[in-house]
């Protein structure tokens, strides 16, 4: 098992893959909790929030990461899969940010189209 303090070295070498412009403004960081999140629309054990940008009034623009999300969903892998899983949920939260900066919403509405496939695929919408 990838304990929390081996994620967060996998997370800090997935980061500092990125170009220095995509921090610009992510005045809160990367945080990589510890806790588990089922996300409100799940309708089984199935669906967790493995990271999430947040833009707050008082905290300002930051992206969490949920490790106890990655452990429920994908248990046991080596470090190399989580590190790609890690990869892949970084660069997706990166994306919502760039594109909050520049107004646009496109991953945003691929990211509701694919929660509607999801309710549909439990009989509902």
């Amino acid at each position: 098992m990838v304990t929390i303090d081996e994620a967060h070295d996998l997370l800090d070498e997935v980061a500092q893959e990125l170009p220095e412009e995509f921090w610009e403004g992510l005045n809160g960081g990367v945080s990589l909790l510890p806790q588990s999140k089922r996300s409100p629309e799940a309708r089984a054990d199935d669906l967790y929030v493995l990271g999430e940008y947040r833009i707050d009034p008082a905290l300002g623009r930051y992206i969490n990461i949920y490790y106890g999300s990655f452990q429920r969903l994908f248990g046991d892998i080596p470090p190399q899969r989580l590190k790609k899983k890690l990869r892949k949920t970084l660069f997706h939260e990166f994306t919502h940010h760039v594109e909050s900066l520049a107004g646009e919403r496109g991953l945003e509405i691929k990211d509701a189209e694919q929660m509607a496939r999801y309710l549909r695929s439990h009989g509902e919408g």
